[in-house]
């Protein structure tokens, strides 16, 4: 997978494609964290001593899955008569399908596109990137979620929207960086628990990273008109 913080980027991107329609940016944005929820499962199943095998990359990243979201969202809105609901709908299906496409040009372990069917798509099936790259992808996590918070910080000044939050989301995005600093040197020194460590603070990152996008959903609204 690419960087979390990476897909919510590529999300922000959806304010091109808007129209001015409420809640769609807010929710590719929103869409672009989904996928990788599935690590919650692969955690469970960690502590559990069950197999993770088939728990990432598979059900969140299918087109599938992209189809039923948007269907879900699409039945609210018209159950309620509410176009910002389907709106919504769209703006999450974008939001997926961006991430799985992103996991596919910029990732070297394949999605499960079109899962439940057992189809990967890899297109660096014969690419071995570096060790050193390897191990520096995971405290890049928490760098890229600071950069996601910087941009959305940057929009709040921009529209000066969500000014009460201001000073708790800089906390947050200071945080990240921080963690950054830290993790990058054990991701090359420690031998054993750093990827118990890190798993856990990642979950707890992009968890804050959601919600800290649900608090400024006004922000974000702004920067889609």
């Amino acid at each position: 997978m690419a960087q979390a913080g990476m897909h919510a980027m590529v999300g922000m991107l959806a304010r091109k494609l808007t129209n001015k329609s409420q809640w769609i940016l807010f929710g590719a944005i929103l869409g672009s964290f989904i996928p990788d929820m599935d690590n919650f499962g692969v955690a469970i199943a960690t502590l559990a001593k069950l197999p993770t095998l088939g728990i990432h990359r598979t059900l969140t990243h299918s087109i599938f899955f992209v189809l039923a979201v948007v269907a879900i969202f699409l039945a609210i809105g018209q159950a309620k008569k509410d176009g910002r609901w389907t709106n919504l709908g769209i703006g999450l299906g974008l939001g997926i399908l961006f991430h799985s496409f992103l996991d596919i040009f910029l990732w070297f372990n394949g999605v499960a596109l079109f899962w439940p069917f057992p189809v990967w798509v890899n297109i660096w099936a014969n690419i071995t990137p570096p060790v050193w790259f390897m191990k520096f992808m995971d405290p890049a996590e928490f760098l890229f979620f600071g950069v996601f918070l910087w941009v959305l910080g940057s929009w709040a000044r921009q529209y000066n929207t969500d000014e009460d939050f201001t000073g708790k989301h800089r906390i947050w995005m200071m945080i990240e960086f921080a963690l950054f600093v830290i993790f990058t040197p054990l991701a090359y020194i420690m031998t054993k628990g750093f990827a118990t460590i890190f798993g856990a603070l990642y979950l707890f990152s992009i968890m804050t990273a959601f919600f800290v996008t649900i608090r400024m959903r006004k922000t974000i609204e702004a920067a889609g008109v």
